[in-house]
């Protein structure tokens, strides 16, 4: 790959309003750090929707139309709006977005896996939200759900919309699951993937994980385009060590507060900068969807 792309993830729905002033909360505030990460560098930005009074992760088709349409107005990042959604969403809740928005790309979790950020609650003396410690201490019994029939469903609905997948690999066993579905004729070829690694429950992140994960992906799947990211602290070690190896790099508040503990043009510009250090060419937006085959801006619903 001649470019290296930038992601910015920038607000999820692991971190609470507890655990850093930094976290977007608004869509206005969501918005100002999408583009402020484009500004920096960003190529893509990841949007999760969160309640503007609580903090709370949401799915709100408005507030997902009201920013991802305040962020084209400004600038032309790629929006990959998530289908994820909040911890315990059922599949129905998670899909609605794809259908009413049409994006570009969105995010298709390709397997099953336990998220645990409980463990989270042991820095915290007390929460800005109730919610916060009841969704933290929630996670002990939770199991994310994507079984065989979900892909399937995932599958037709990104095809019927026009929606480039960006899998989400938190596991090795997900890979397979990619290369189903494109042998299935429900992904087209080639898919691109995001390696997700050192949560509490996923792959940790490490660097012989990185190249296990890609090599095991060349060979189930062969021709792919890929960007890592890593919770916590080694968010940067990791996505450095991805755009060595001819990937890309996702960074922001969604999955790491560690960098700089600044807001997430901070971590974009931090990630730029050792790019440009490593002579390695930071993509556009625009150089992005060629890259990945999307249908472009235009052609989104919002």
């Amino acid at each position: 790959m001649s470019k290296v792309f930038i992601t910015a993830a920038v607000t999820g729905s692991i971190h609470t309003p507890t655990m850093s002033d930094s976290l977007p909360i608004t869509p206005d505030e969501i918005v100002e750090d999408a583009v402020k990460s484009y500004q920096a560098g960003a190529a893509l930005a990841h949007i999760h929707v969160r309640n503007p009074e609580t903090g709370q992760p949401i799915t709100d088709l408005d507030l997902f139309e009201e920013i991802c349409g305040k962020i084209k107005k400004r600038c032309p990042l790629v929006l990959i709006p998530t289908t994820g959604g909040g911890l315990g969403m059922t599949v129905e809740e998670r899909l609605t977005m794809i259908p009413r928005l049409k994006p570009e790309m969105a995010t298709f979790n390709m397997g099953s896996y336990h998220v645990g950020i409980f463990k989270m609650a042991e820095k915290l003396e007390s929460y800005k939200f109730k919610w916060e410690e009841d969704y933290i201490e929630w996670t002990r019994d939770w199991v994310f759900t994507n079984t065989f029939k979900t892909l399937e469903v995932y599958g037709k609905t990104f095809l019927d919309n026009g929606v480039k997948p960006e899998c989400e690999i938190y596991d090795v066993s997900m890979i397979n699951h990619v290369a189903w579905l494109v042998n299935e004729g429900l992904m087209k070829s080639p898919p691109h993937l995001q390696f997700v690694m050192g949560l509490f429950g996923g792959m940790p992140a490490t660097v012989e994980n990185v190249v296990f994960l890609y090599n095991t992906a060349a060979k189930q799947i062969g021709e792919f385009t890929w960007s890592a990211a890593a919770a916590g602290r080694d968010q940067i070690r990791l996505g450095t060590v991805a755009m060595c190896m001819g990937g890309h790099a996702r960074v922001g508040l969604e999955d790491s507060l560690y960098a700089g503990k600044g807001r997430n043009a901070d971590q974009v510009e931090m990630v730029a900068r050792i790019a440009k250090d490593l002579s390695l060419d930071i993509g556009t937006p625009d150089e992005a969807r060629e890259a990945y085959g999307l249908k472009g801006l235009d052609k989104t619903n919002f």
